[in-house]
């Protein structure tokens, strides 16, 4: 008997949407399936087989995370293949810190109102974000909540599990004074800060779609331009360079972040003059009157991933990285002190 609930649509859930919607993003589910995979979508558990290959002391490392309200101009522009991948990179971009390769992914959807075309949108970026991560997404969830959210609104959140060896976990124990640190260049705001960045343009009531010389594009599209993804990269890099510790830029900005990837002894100096900054950064400065700490308190000021390298290694580590398409460059070094960030 085909399930269908008249009673329960009348209470605005719509069983048969949520099929429709399942079936809409199969074809972007497919794109992702890796050796792994062992279950396919619409099952009760993802099913995965762990590979271990050289691992000789496997260790699964996670990361969960959501899109926060960045997710407001997606509603407000219409345009929801995107955010996907920031949800994605918000986890895999932590996982990769811990030098865990990235296995699968799952995701959590929760909508006032499914309507599967939309849903099926945010999945194709999920999707595209597991595929620039070579991450499985072996299945997620979506919830249809009449209520709770209006029904042009939803929330978007994922987890991810990967993989690394014992002995190779990166955990900062090997940093010393002189050791270069490296910044991988974001691909601007990223996901982080947004409350204050939809303060600051007052988004609600503005016109995103205006065409800005500064910016070389729409505020809009500035904005929502998706969280860069690291992983392969930085995969490509630790197989060839001993990589000490990474930290990723993301809510704390500089202050908060790079801190957590440094022993006791050790401070970040940071040179300010080496950094390439976004326009967007100066813009939301400019707009908002935000003192300049702040801004580094709360924004990735450029710099969505920063990588501590031995001083000897760290013109190969940029050589590595730039030919992996991310345009790498040295923009402090460790110095001794009692640990924090000197920008």
């Amino acid at each position: 008997m085909k399930s269908y609930s008249e009673s329960y649509k009348e209470a605005g859930v719509d069983i048969t949407a949520g099929y429709k919607a399942v079936n809409l993003m199969k074809e972007h589910v497919a794109r992702t399936m890796t050796q792994g995979v062992l279950s396919g979508i619409g099952g009760f558990g993802g099913l995965f087989q762990l590979d271990l290959g050289e691992i000789r002391h496997p260790v699964l490392v996670s990361g969960t995370d959501g899109v926060g309200t960045k997710l407001k101009l997606a509603f407000l522009l219409d345009k929801h293949d995107t955010v996907g991948i920031d949800c994605v990179a918000m986890c895999v971009n932590d996982v990769i810190c811990c030098g865990a390769k990235p296995l699968f992914f799952l995701d959590y959807v929760a909508v006032g109102k499914n309507v599967p075309e939309r849903v099926a949108a945010i999945v194709s970026g999920v999707a595209e974000g597991c595929v620039q991560s070579g991450s499985a997404l072996i299945g997620g969830e979506t919830a249809e909540m009449p209520g709770f959210y209006p029904p042009d609104e939803y929330d978007l959140a994922g987890f991810s599990v990967g993989v690394v060896d014992k002995e190779k976990i990166i955990d900062h124990s090997a940093v010393r004074p002189g050791d270069a640190i490296l910044a991988l260049p974001s691909s601007g705001v990223h996901s982080n800060g947004f409350s204050l960045v939809r303060k600051v343009f007052d988004v609600e009531h503005s016109d995103l779609t205006l065409y800005s010389d500064e910016l070389g594009a729409t505020l809009g599209e500035t904005l929502l331009t998706p969280t860069r993804i690291y992983v392969k990269p930085m995969l490509a890099l630790m197989e060839q360079v001993e990589v000490k510790s990474i930290s990723h830029i993301t809510g704390g900005g500089f202050y908060e972040n790079i801190p957590r990837s440094l022993p006791e002894g050790c401070t970040a100096h940071i040179d300010r003059t080496t950094l390439k900054t976004p326009p967007i950064f100066d813009l939301i400065r400019r707009k908002g009157n935000i003192p300049e700490r702040d801004m580094f308190n709360t924004f990735n000021m450029g710099v969505g991933m920063s990588v501590v390298v031995a001083p000897d290694k760290a013109d190969e580590a940029v050589r590595i990285l730039r030919a992996q398409g991310v345009d790498a460059y040295i923009m402090g070094q460790i110095v001794p002190g009692e640990g924090g960030v000197e920008v």
